[in-house]
């Protein structure tokens, strides 16, 4: 089993959190709050992102601002996700990070520069082309027709390597930070954990796959875009400036002289429609944000119809499932509604300045062409400036819906590392509130000492336990429903991180632990029964004979076929599937928590005395209803529910004995030894 982690001392500068005790400390750091977020500069702790697909440490907790009214505090969670995706985010570029990461940012930002000098060349034959065609000079058109084919390529050329540099950054970004993430997640047990905290962490497969793609898909095409933009509007400002000159207009008897008006036309029109944009647009990140989660909300939806299909058909639930499916989806078209509100105004504005902007410099250009002092080629070269400028200036116009998706896809992978944060600081605290593991040191198999289990709110749910278990025991956790038995067995397998005390396994030993409901992976049916190993750890035959010894022997002949076992076998096939992945396995420990409520009693039979029998030397903890099951158990311990959390209140020796009909009758008169206890 794994070792106790070791404690890591409170940084530098970082301030204990009120007078709290030291469980209920943990407690609180470990969840991720809406109260964490304030807007302040972090700790340096900030700094470190994932390296390698494996997290760094997570950044520390801020306190709130107490002054911050609830909007406040709302809009500075909200930027405080924006700056946490950075945060891991940015970590693909830094040293550790991917080697590939600055060479080809800086190919792609090289690229277009080139491009836009490419498009300055484009411009000025633009202007040379048109002139030859005013003067009517057929040798010039001709060759600058030769000339134009080479620029185009060349254009062309530099766009498709600049789509296949963009492409490859957001590809290996996504696959690093997903990488990263993911190895988090599943660290520990977090996956499992994030279902017991609060937290916006709902819906996770949906932040790890379509958000995390949108969120590092579109800071690459941004920042290109912002960059082509900036390098373009630069350029052809000064063409403007240089072409058009200065406009003289008679107003009152006087001539009232505009210098670059070309560029002051320019920069007010793409002003007008950059702020109708954002006037218009401004909810365009909160209905992208209720659009995602109503996605996401749906999807989940769907998934688990499809996951507790056998239930629901059982049960004749279609109609009831149907008015949740319909419910969710009219929640998405509700949102899609709005949206697309959104869009049609947003689309009108874009629309409307996309035809204004090829017309407004030809009718500003059309009185100096007319009085002679503005050739042809000047007036096409200007209109063409023009255009790449407001296309330049309307970069916001165009790309505002996709920086709102965007937005709102960063927040949702942010909450989720929020979340992970949260759960990776209880690890790492060197306060109480987190049951310790380690190993035993009297030769005990498995020792509880002073063990507590807690909610994630600091509830009380098993208190004050002592038990230590030899090598070899079978011990049966008996208790009322609702008295903590399957907590407490999730805390001596791991999964439960909340409480005090210690679990301590005996060095080396390996445990195996069978759930009421046993997964069962998609493919083969040799990989269900290996799992969690290879499915070519075993030989065919291995595991057949395991399947033959839990009953299941008339699957052998389709150990190879790929099928929907999760959905194709009933109850009490998945529980012996569970049986026989024990057999091949043969751990130390086995912890069986109401691992056989889906067989009848004779089948339950069979499988703990095959269980006994394959392995006799496995130290076996039952959770279970069951009476009957006391023959197959050398102990008994009980948990009774009190006020304030459920305690161990008998531990029992059980005599095992043959049964028989009469004693079936007369269950419970067996001989029993009671285990002196401390009160």
């Amino acid at each position: 089993m794994s070792e106790a982690k070791p404690k890591l001392k409170q940084a530098d500068g970082i301030k204990p959190r009120g007078a709290l005790k030291p469980r209920q400390q943990a407690l609180r750091d470990q969840r991720p709050r809406h109260e964490d977020l304030r807007e302040k500069k972090l700790p340096t702790a900030e700094a470190a992102p994932e390296v390698d697909g494996q997290p760094g440490p997570p950044p520390e907790a801020v306190e709130p601002d107490p002054q911050l009214t609830p909007e406040e505090a709302e809009q500075a969670r909200r930027k405080y996700l924006l700056r946490r995706f950075w945060i891991s985010g940015r970590g693909y570029w830094a040293r550790s990070g991917d080697g590939l990461a600055w060479p080809l940012t800086v190919g792609l930002l090289i690229l277009i520069c080139v491009n836009v000098g490419f498009q300055y060349g484009i411009n000025v034959w633009n202007r040379a082309f048109f002139d030859a065609i005013e003067q009517r000079n057929v040798h010039t058109v001709y060759g600058l027709s030769a000339i134009f084919l080479p620029l185009v390529a060349g254009n062309a050329g530099l766009v498709v390597a600049q789509v296949y540099l963009r492409m490859t950054i957001q590809r290996r970004w996504r696959s690093w930070l997903t990488t990263a993430v993911i190895a988090r997640w599943l660290a520990n047990g977090r996956y499992y954990q994030l279902n017991l905290v609060a937290g916006d962490h709902s819906n996770p497969e949906a932040r790890l796959t379509e958000d995390l793609r949108i969120a590092t898909e579109s800071p690459v095409d941004f920042i290109s875009g912002v960059l082509n933009a900036f390098l373009s509007a630069s350029t052809f400002i000064v063409v403007l400036w240089t072409i058009g000159g200065a406009l003289t207009l008679p107003i009152g008897g006087e001539n009232l002289t505009i210098p670059g008006f070309l560029v002051i036309t320019a920069v007010i029109y793409a002003a007008i429609t950059s702020t109708s944009m954002v006037v218009i647009g401004r909810h365009f990140v909160r209905l992208s944000e209720h659009k995602n989660q109503a996605e996401a909300e749906f999807r989940y939806t769907l998934t688990r119809v499809r996951e507790n299909g056998e239930s629901i058909a059982l049960l004749g639930g279609e109609e009831e499932e149907r008015s949740g499916i319909d419910r969710n989806f009219g929640h998405v078209l509700r949102q899609w509604a709005l949206l697309t509100g959104q869009h049609m105004r947003t689309a009108l504005v874009s629309q409307g300045s996309s035809l204004f902007a090829p017309v407004v410099p030809v009718l500003l250009c059309a009185p100096k062409f007319l009085e002679g002092s503005m050739s042809l080629g000047q007036v096409m070269q200007a209109a063409s400036a023009f255009a790449i400028v407001q296309g330049a200036f309307g970069w916001l116009v165009d790309n505002y819906p996709r920086l709102a998706d965007w937005n709102a896809s960063a927040r949702r992978i942010a909450s989720l590392m929020m979340s992970l944060d949260g759960l990776e600081r209880a690890e790492q605290s060197d306060a109480l509130g987190r049951i310790q593991h380690g190993e035993t040191e009297d030769g005990a198999m498995l020792s509880l000492d002073d063990l507590s289990v807690t909610l994630d709110d600091g509830t009380s749910v098993v208190k004050e336990t002592e038990v230590a278990i030899e090598p070899g025991e079978r011990v049966l956790v008996a208790g009322e429903s609702g008295s903590g038995k399957s907590t407490l067995v999730r805390a001596v397998a791991g999964l439960w991180p909340w409480g005090g005390g210690s679990v301590n396994f005996h060095a080396d030993r390996r445990l195996f632990m069978l759930p009421q409901r046993p997964y069962i992976p998609s493919g083969t049916l040799r990989r269900a029964v290996a799992y969690p190993a290879a499915a070519d750890k075993w030989t065919i035959k291995q595991i057949k004979a395991a399947l033959d010894k839990v009953g299941l022997a008339y699957l052998a002949e389709r150990i190879k076929e790929e099928a929907p076992w999760d959905q194709t076998l009933s109850g009490g096939e998945k529980q012996r599937l569970a049986f026989a992945r024990l057999l091949l396995h043969r751990p130390d420990i086995v912890v069986l928590d109401e691992a056989t409520s889906a067989l009848d009693e004779k089948s339950q039979d069979t499988m703990m005395a095959t269980l006994i029998r394959e392995l006799p030397d496995v130290t076996i903890i039952s959770v279970a209803h069951r009476a009957e099951l006391e023959a197959f158990h050398s102990r008994k311990i009980t948990l009774e529910r009190r006020q304030g959390g459920a305690k161990l209140v008998s531990d029992i020796n059980l005599v095992p004995r043959k049964r028989n009909l009469l004693k079936r009758a007369l269950w419970g008169s067996g001989s029993r030894v009671e285990r002196p206890r401390k009160e």
